[in-house]
């Protein structure tokens, strides 16, 4: 079957034409700051459009038909040339000049790592700051679903798109028609976001750090405005519960938002990965926060755990804080997990192979796979001493196919064996051992800090060249599920069938 490739540089061209809309929003803040930002930006957003109006005018003839290779070429491709062109705002602006940074940290803006190269946030201009943020948000819920809310107007059906970029081994649908399930999805989204610049802005934080904080929190990214991150506001513990609650929100199921905005809310409390995703939060807060407490060699003044209302409430508050926002792979910073006891390290270094729900903005493995993974393992028991039974896996009381169960072991250990080999380069390029398992696990389950000298209060920016050029590409890897971009590196993807 021949390759539709000219409705794929035609979605390439949508695609940047979009992106180019986005940066105008991120120049209109720079001239609002007068930031000194606000020309480069707009150049940067109009060779942007020029090159995708130039892409569909020229594709104007194409089939209007996507079929499951051209999903997985659009998806891959499109990341890739939302990320090129993403650059160009920082490289115009001069704030981030070299092509290498400019790229690593857009693509951790849009697979929602979070891990940055930048050493002076603070001293950026706000339209940058705001384009950084807004790498998140874009990439947060997929530039690939707010490309199908608008396909209908080209006459393209989107399915193949949603089901190869939708973040999680499943994609449930809210309605039959799969670009109203994306509407749906992107106004619970929005509202979100909306709610939350809000309260944080009447919690004490300014407008313009509100609004970034909120789109990089429900994005799941990580992006901050300040050097200390989250940690800027450890005097202002309400700013910190209201980012707890919308990272909870945002690594749930958006599905199971959309179930409690309509009342099913016993459907939310009868989902299983709803229940031991709450559930896991809860546990690993109390071990978090009972190890800091009864750790006697910390104090107020120990770096990495700034005290404010009291030990109890400071050790609840920054173990519920940093547990939520590395399972959920946000990656905000309250304080320094590494520095507070090596079984804490040891611990959240676990915890970036956990990842939030399916269906969720969240990285990592997801809670469903964990799930699914060991009620198989448990049943393998059952099957040793019972070998001619068939015993299913069972999820929300139905059955699950062997298929699915198979794909997801196989996701398993390909997730494992690229962390594997992620440390491995990391290493050869010069990394110590802390550093290259914890680069390799974070870029990969996008959550941003790291172990090592990439930890929660440092940054990627002493990677070499060529480690931030790898770390993008697991960073890509793990955002779009593995196997939507290593398919592309099958000799037989490209044979024609």
């Amino acid at each position: 079957m021949r390759l539709n490739s000219r409705i794929i540089f035609h979605l390439m061209g949508l695609l940047l034409l979009c992106n180019g809309g986005f940066m105008l929003l991120a120049a209109l803040v720079s001239g609002i700051y007068d930031d000194g930002a606000t020309l480069s930006i707009t150049l940067a957003s109009v060779a942007t459009m020029f090159v995708g109006v130039f892409a569909m005018y020229y594709t104007r003839g194409h089939r209007k038909e996507v079929k499951q290779k051209e999903g997985y070429i659009i998806v891959t491709f499109g990341w890739l040339v939302m990320s090129i062109s993403g650059t160009l705002p920082y490289i115009f602006s001069g704030a981030v000049p070299d092509i290498t940074n400019a790229f690593f940290e857009t693509v951790s803006g849009y697979t929602t790592t979070g891990a940055s190269i930048m050493d002076d946030i603070e001293s950026m201009p706000e339209g940058i700051l705001f384009w950084r943020s807004l790498t998140h948000w874009i990439g947060g819920m997929g530039i690939i679903v707010l490309a199908i809310a608008i396909l209908p107007l080209l006459g393209i059906g989107g399915m193949q798109l949603f089901s190869a970029e939708a973040p999680g081994p499943s994609a449930d649908k809210l309605h039959p028609r799969i670009t109203d399930t994306a509407k749906r999805l992107w106004l619970i989204y929005l509202g979100y976001t909306i709610a939350e610049t809000i309260l944080l802005k009447f919690a004490g934080m300014s407008f313009f750090d509100a609004i970034n904080h909120a789109l990089a929190t429900l994005s799941t990214g990580g992006f901050s405005t300040k050097n200390a991150s989250i940690a800027y506001w450890n005097d202002q513990p309400l700013i910190q519960y209201i980012i707890i609650l919308f990272m909870f929100l945002a690594g749930s199921n958006f599905v199971m938002s959309y179930f409690a905005f309509k009342g099913k809310v016993q459907r939310i409390l009868r989902d299983e990965e709803w229940k031991y995703y709450s559930l896991a939060i809860l546990i690993f807060t109390v071990v978090v926060a009972g190890v800091i407490y009864f750790q006697a060699n910390i104090t107020q003044d120990t770096p990495g755990y700034p005290m404010v209302l009291g030990k109890a409430e400071s050790s609840i508050r920054h173990a519920l804080f940093q547990v939520i926002s590395v399972i959920t792979t946000t990656g905000f910073v309250s304080a320094d997990f590494t520095q507070w006891t090596p079984f804490l390290t040891i611990f959240f270094f676990g915890l970036f192979f956990m990842g939030g729900s399916a269906g969720s903005t969240s990285g990592g493995i997801k809670i469903m796979r964990h799930l699914l993974i060991i009620k198989n393992g448990l049943l393998e028991f059952k099957r040793t001493l019972h070998s001619n039974a068939i015993i299913p896996v069972r999820y929300n009381n139905k059955t699950v196919k062997e298929k699915i169960v198979y794909n997801i072991i196989g996701f398993f250990v390909l997730y494992m064996l690229l962390f594997i080999i992620g440390a491995l380069v990391l290493g050869m390029l010069g990394l110590d051992f802390e550093s290259a398992i914890g680069g390799s696990a974070s870029s990969l389950g996008n959550v941003g800090p790291a172990l090592g000298s990439l930890n929660p209060v440092s940054n990627f920016n002493s990677l070499p060249a060529l480690a931030k050029w790898w770390c993008g590409f697991l960073m890509l890897a793990g955002r779009l599920e593995l196997f939507t971009v290593l398919i592309l590196l099958n000799p037989y993807f490209w044979k024609r069938t």
